[in-house]
């Protein structure tokens, strides 16, 4: 709200905010796919962070209308991609965890993976094109599952990715798990639910391509090596 009214007081003509997908995709029964036209739903049973960020940007839009502010919205998915240094993101840890061979096996979750290169690129094209004004814009390179960026990771790094699981765990047996081993309580929770967005509006609208999947992935994985506990 702060740089909303900074925004509005300088005289800035649109804003662009990036929120996050966790404002569309959550509280639904159902798989989905999710568009932008979709809200998180307050509530459902949804953790503080989903919450937060849906507030967030309801907050935005309202301030936004009252104040006759343009405002566009990048909505991620998780972002994956080329890790800066070894304080990295929970998303990337996934990631290190797999090449680690700390998850002894793959729970059946899915996820949307967005290259933090294509969600930095959006906002720019949002900030000037005409067309972005009062939109929301999923932004994500695809939808995959942990086995499947298992199997990239296995195909694509070699012997860097030997301690990448292969075997996968029932959903049932990950919860029943996760009663008494705390740890795993947050990938149970998330096991077999699925919310997948819904793509292309960004790209109808604004042009943007996002890289595939398994190059996110790769590039990721790679810029995650010097950091591993051997």
């Amino acid at each position: 709200m702060r740089v909303l009214r900074a925004a509005r007081d300088a005289g800035v003509r649109r804003v662009v905010l990036t929120s996050s997908f966790a404002a569309i995709g959550y509280g639904h029964d159902g798989p989905g796919p999710y568009d932008e036209a979709t809200w998180t739903n307050l509530d459902a049973p949804i953790g503080a962070y989903v919450k937060s960020k849906t507030v967030a940007e309801r907050a935005a839009w309202k301030y936004a209308v009252a104040a006759g502010l343009e405002l566009t919205v990048i909505n991620p998915t998780g972002i994956f991609g080329p890790a800066l240094g070894p304080d990295f993101a929970s998303s990337l840890g996934v990631i290190t965890a797999l090449l680690e061979g700390r998850l002894p096996f793959l729970p059946d979750q899915r996820f949307g993976v967005a290259d933090v290169r294509d969600v930095a690129a959006l906002p720019l094209v949002a900030m000037t094109d005409d067309r972005a004004a009062g939109q929301r814009f999923i932004a994500s390179g695809g939808y995959s599952s942990m086995a499947g960026i298992a199997g990239i990771l296995r195909s694509r790094l070699g012997a860097d990715a030997a301690k990448v699981p292969t075997r996968r765990i029932p959903t049932w047996l990950l919860k029943a798990v996760a009663l008494v081993v705390r740890p795993l309580r947050a990938l149970a929770r998330d096991a077999g639910v699925r919310r997948e967005p819904r793509l292309g509006k960004a790209t109808r609208v604004l042009g943007w391509s996002p890289r595939p999947v398994e190059g996110t992935i790769v590039d990721t994985a790679r810029s995650l090596l010097p950091y591993l506990s051997r």
